[in-house]
């Protein structure tokens, strides 16, 4: 079969910082939201996001699970689509009709990438590999042919942000939330040569339901399979609240580890943005679903992780059932010795908790939710489960006061094994359209919860890399890395607060 018999209407890619596996481990690419910090950008850039295989297409061996759900539907539907590795991007926008870019932060305006940023005034690696990107002559000369380019993904509303951007990359239509049934719509506009909308939202009652839903036909990054959308918790400050609760049914969650088996990924991530949500009743978890679904998912993966999960939701499911305990009996084998998750902590303040997430802390009240936190993070201690603690640092009502409290929690998790990621806020869900931290100012309250965080988990680093992180002859190299940047954060930390001593003695 020659090229010309391979070729594809649509081309899906994104930046490097996307189109990669992180070396098989997710929490990797974290690294790739931040400038290159004691080490050279080409060793930060080869720890956060290496290059992965292609076929003889460009066709990676793994691809981003969101775009692989939009590829599985543009096929499903009848037209030719493929996602093109950005490195092997010449070849295929000579004759394709649409270029469609999805990442999670266009311009870096997301809370980890916006927290560096802000800190160090240098930009981040994913902001300037997606620059690389849209700056390539191959996308400029396709685009005055007539190709057209469609922009989607969680990030989509920091186009506006950027109208200039808008203009200058020459992008037809920006998609803003689901869009397996909006994406069908749109290709055969392309094809049918009519002129396409230059924004479409897809809001809560337009999200495709689960038969809408194409199952991946290729393998996702790092084996991640989707088992539910949406979530019932209601935070102000989050866009997935928008959107209505769609659980899976397992048949359709094994079709999609069987395709990442079929592609030798036998190590994946479980998603949700509340994992024990998972067939739950209302914001109640409930045991079968769950044990059902970990049982199957075992069954194909050697080792698991959880992108998501809700403290309320984790001390609920021990207290109530022992369900942690029992997932872990599940879980945990000779292959697998723990278990990563990221867990939103946002704030330590009641008051803040009260203000801008009630739903939080159910089934709890608002007023224990530095304690939920806390318990929580024993209970995962205690069951070898590893969390990533999400904290917002400059939400719209935030004191000083609310701060303090925040730092005082982080003192209580100091014996628990976890890493900490105090973020800057970000207006996304009911808060899109406040102001921010454009430009960030730090309090002496922000720096020392900084400083805090700090110490905590260069404390905790060391001893999951360890004792479970990275095992292997294999990963030598990325250990060896990990742990001269530790010890250069750590150097420059007390440089940092010797700094701030003789300041204050001043």
């Amino acid at each position: 079969m020659n090229f010309l018999e391979q070729t594809f209407d649509f081309i899906l890619t994104t930046d490097r910082c996307l189109m990669t596996n992180h070396h098989g481990k997710e929490f990797l690419g974290f690294l790739g939201t931040g400038p290159a910090v004691g080490v050279p950008e080409s060793v930060w850039k080869w720890l956060a996001c290496p290059k992965m295989k292609v076929d003889d297409l460009g066709r990676p061996e793994q691809a981003p699970y969101g775009m692989r759900k939009v590829e599985a539907k543009l096929i499903d539907e009848g037209f030719k689509a493929a996602i093109i590795d950005p490195d092997h991007l010449d070849r295929h926008l000579k004759y394709a009709k649409a270029l469609m870019f999805s990442h999670h932060d266009y311009f870096a305006f997301g809370p980890p990438s916006s927290t560096w940023w802000g800190i160090t005034k240098k930009e981040p690696i994913n902001y300037k590999s997606f620059q690389a990107l849209i700056n390539k002559p191959e996308i400029q000369e396709a685009k005055k042919r007539g190709m057209k380019i469609l922009v989607g993904g969680p990030s989509t509303w920091q186009w506006l942000w950027r109208e200039d951007m808008i203009e200058k990359v020459g992008v037809d239509t920006l998609v803003d939330g689901e869009g397996e049934k909006i994406i069908v719509k749109l290709a055969q506009m392309i094809l049918d040569n009519e002129p396409l909308p230059k924004y479409v939202y897809v809001s809560g009652d337009d999200v495709p339901d689960i038969d809408d839903i194409s199952e991946i036909k290729g393998a996702s990054v790092n084996g991640m399979i989707e088992i539910m959308r949406g979530c019932a918790r209601s935070c102000r400050f989050c866009s997935v609240t928008i959107r209505p609760t769609r659980y899976y049914p397992l048949e359709k969650i094994e079709k999609e580890l069987q395709t990442n088996v079929r592609a030798g990924v036998r190590h994946g991530v479980v998603h949700s943005d509340d994992v024990l949500f998972y067939g739950a009743v209302g914001i109640y978890p409930r045991p079968e679903p769950l044990i059902k679904l970990h049982t199957l998912v075992k069954k194909y993966y050697k080792t698991i992780a959880w992108s998501h999960a809700s403290l309320a939701a984790i001390r609920y499911s021990e207290e109530k059932y022992g369900l942690i305990s029992k997932l872990g009996e599940i879980i945990f084998d000779d292959e697998q010795r723990y278990l990563g998750v990221e867990v939103g902590i946002e704030t330590g303040s009641v008051r803040l908790a009260k203000e801008i997430m009630p739903a939080k802390s159910a089934p709890y009240k608002p007023e224990e939710y530095p304690e939920i936190v806390e318990e929580a993070f024993k209970i995962m201690h205690e069951n070898k489960i590893i969390p990533a603690g999400t904290m917002i640092v400059g939400l719209p009502e935030e004191t000083e006061d609310d701060v303090y409290k925040t730092i005082e929690l982080v003192d209580n998790l100091r014996p628990y094994r976890s890493i900490l990621v105090p973020m800057f806020f970000v207006p996304m869900g009911f808060f899109k359209n406040r102001d921010w931290f454009t430009r960030v100012k730090l309090s002496e309250a922000h720096i020392e919860l900084y400083r805090k965080v700090f110490w905590h988990d260069v404390y905790w680093a060391e001893d999951i890399i360890n004792s479970f992180y990275m095992k292997g002859p294999v990963y030598m190299p990325v250990r060896f890395a990990l742990k001269l940047f530790l010890r250069f954060a750590k150097k420059k930390m007390r440089e940092v607060e010797k700094w701030l001593e003789s300041q204050l003695k001043a």
